[in-house]
């Protein structure tokens, strides 16, 4: 059988750990081409060469999302290396002040998470879609969470704003370029395996806390996170845009 992405380009934003650098091995491993962005260089590099050891091609750009002239120098480069664009994965993000309530959140940190979450999302699929538009189209993943469909005293106001705000950016995308072979989707994750999810979990009190909030018994696994993105942008789920997705162990039904 052949691999779904053999000859496509894939690009994933915030690639340098977690849920990225999974979904970077996994597109490899179907036989992408990989366009791997994050800050820090080291990590960046590390994802490169576990894309490549899982039998695809890897490239690494740093970029910082807050930065809009770094944002478009990266889609500048991705063309230059591999002259397309098929698929993206918009998985790059920060959580901002956690455990502060409206009258107390700084407004740096606000302005700081919605560059980020958010204007960098928009940028995002503004290069996208006219690179994809060239090709006839594509497929856009991009991550929202829990927090794009529940809001909640503990991550903080700026964070559920851009989840929220990525939903209708996303649904906004789908429906201008459904017609021109285009699609648009959200993934809605709870708490996965990740360094951070690591740091939550680092005391017993926290991991009961944490496994107590999905009535699955259990966290996500970076896996399950990919194996949906690269169906979402598979020809699998040609019939399937602006959709938002939970993967959350039943979060959501509490």
């Amino acid at each position: 059988m052949g691999r779904r992405f053999e000859s496509k380009v894939a690009l994933v934003t915030g690639g340098t750990s977690g849920l990225g650098r999974d979904a970077a091995v996994a597109f490899a491993r179907e036989g992408a081409k990989v366009v791997i962005t994050g800050r820090r260089i080291s990590e960046g590099q590390e994802t490169v060469e576990l894309a490549k050891a899982a039998g695809g091609e890897a490239t690494f750009v740093q970029a910082d999302m807050s930065n809009p002239g770094e944002i478009e120098a990266l889609f500048s480069a991705c063309v230059k290396t591999y002259g397309s664009l098929d698929c993206a994965f918009n998985n790059a993000g920060i959580d901002g002040t956690i455990n502060t309530h409206i009258a107390d959140y700084k407004l740096e940190v606000w302005n700081q998470v919605m560059a980020v979450n958010l204007t960098a999302m928009f940028l995002c699929m503004k290069y996208e879609i006219a690179e994809m538009l060239k090709r006839g189209g594509g497929a856009i993943v991009n991550m929202g969470a829990v927090a794009s469909l529940k809001a909640g005293p503990v991550v903080g106001a700026a964070y559920i704003a851009t989840k929220h705000a990525i939903v209708g950016l996303t649904k906004t995308g789908a429906i201008e370029y459904a017609g021109q072979g285009i699609r648009a989707n959200v993934i809605c994750p709870a708490v996965m395996r990740t360094p951070l999810s690591d740091k939550l979990m680092s005391t017993e009190a926290g991991r009961a806390r944490v496994l107590s909030m999905h009535p699955i018994g259990r966290i996500g696994e970076p896996e399950e996170a990919s194996n949906l993105v690269l169906w979402l942008c598979s020809q699998e789920a040609g019939f399937i845009t602006g959709a938002v997705i939970p993967i959350d162990g039943g979060f959501l039904l509490k």
